[in-house]
């Protein structure tokens, strides 16, 4: 059955002049910015401050703070079950490349770094929800996450990824705000600050079954830490500008999305808990629509439920239990 599932990558140019494609989550962070009367000068000014990023944490042989600016680049993975057939839109993920002024050399940066799946909209915005609905007690359903896990796991040791990436993906993500961090003696000279969560939360066993694991770090120029989620060794595994590229490039966005925690006045803490009720933060001149982003996940969900989990429920059933 694994034989029938066929991945095709396309990807796209995240620059000024992005419109986002019919079949991009709507709710993915750079399609929100990319509409509106100010999406040109959003996608500037954010990749602005991602080329500012970079070069403040890339300061050495770099005088000027403007040897380096990013290119992004959006991968999108389209899965189609039975050859021939509906393609369904499964994978978004953002490319990172470097370009180095100096040496006049573009570098090939990071994989992942923002990640968004119509089924992960489905599992958290329609499956959960309806889980429990009328419930005093929240709990999750048996078997929550292992498809997405599954087909995550099959598209990261497919062909088609090899083919198209030399290195296993990094997706770096905001914390968790009913979760408490303790700042550890642990300190990367580009990852900065190590701190360590105080319980397991559900986004992290949910990317565990992607087969991936988890750490918390705040770079230097950063106000709170950052869930890095990878396989192997994320500390020895890229390099110096590879990590960079990812930290520039979620740390500029994780400003807009979540400025209550990114954005805050105060820097963490030893011991530290994200409040996105914080009001003690500065807005970015990025323009950001986050209630509309909450209800498109359910209208998501519901796509993916309705064209790829309905549709093929058996024969999906069937390959997970097979795949595992």
């Amino acid at each position: 059955m694994s034989n029938n599932f066929n991945f095709a990558i396309k990807s796209i140019s995240l620059d000024e002049n992005y419109h986002p494609a019919n079949s991009t989550r709507i709710t993915t962070n750079f399609a929100n910015l990319a509409r509106g009367e100010r999406r040109r000068e959003n996608l500037r000014n954010a990749l602005k401050m991602i080329d500012n990023n970079f070069n403040s944490l890339a300061g050495w042989d770099n005088p000027k703070g403007d040897r380096y600016s990013v290119e992004l680049e959006i991968v999108s993975v389209d899965m189609d079950i039975e050859s021939g057939g509906q393609a369904f839109p499964s994978i978004e993920v953002l490319k990172t490349n470097i370009i180095d002024h100096k040496n006049n050399e573009r570098i090939e940066g990071i994989v992942g770094n923002n990640f968004s799946s119509y089924v992960r909209d489905y599992d958290f915005s329609v499956l959960l929800l309806e889980h429990n609905k009328g419930k005093s007690n929240f709990s999750i359903p048996s078997g929550f996450g292992d498809l997405h896990g599954n087909l995550f796991k099959c598209f990261i040791n497919s062909d088609i990824y090899k083919q198209n990436f030399n290195k296993l993906p990094v997706i770096c993500l905001s914390v968790s705000d009913n979760k408490i961090y303790t700042r550890t003696e642990n300190q990367h000279p580009i990852l900065g600050l190590e701190y360590l969560p105080n319980e397991s939360s559900l986004t992290e066993q949910y990317f565990k079954k992607m087969g991936l694991q988890v750490r918390y770090f705040m770079p230097a120029n950063s106000v709170a830490p950052l869930a890095f989620y990878f396989f192997g060794d994320l500390l020895s595994d890229y390099t110096n500008l590879e990590l960079i590229s990812t930290i520039s490039t979620m740390g500029a966005f994780q400003k807009i999305y979540r400025p209550e925690i990114y954005n805050a006045n105060a820097v963490a803490g030893k011991c530290y808990q994200p409040n996105l009720k914080n009001l003690d933060h500065s807005l970015t001149q990025i323009v950001y629509d986050r209630e509309e982003r909450s209800q498109l996940a359910i209208e998501q969900g519901k796509f993916a439920e309705e064209h790829f989990i309905k549709p093929y429920q058996t024969v999906l059933e069937q390959w997970s239990a097979n795949y595992a």
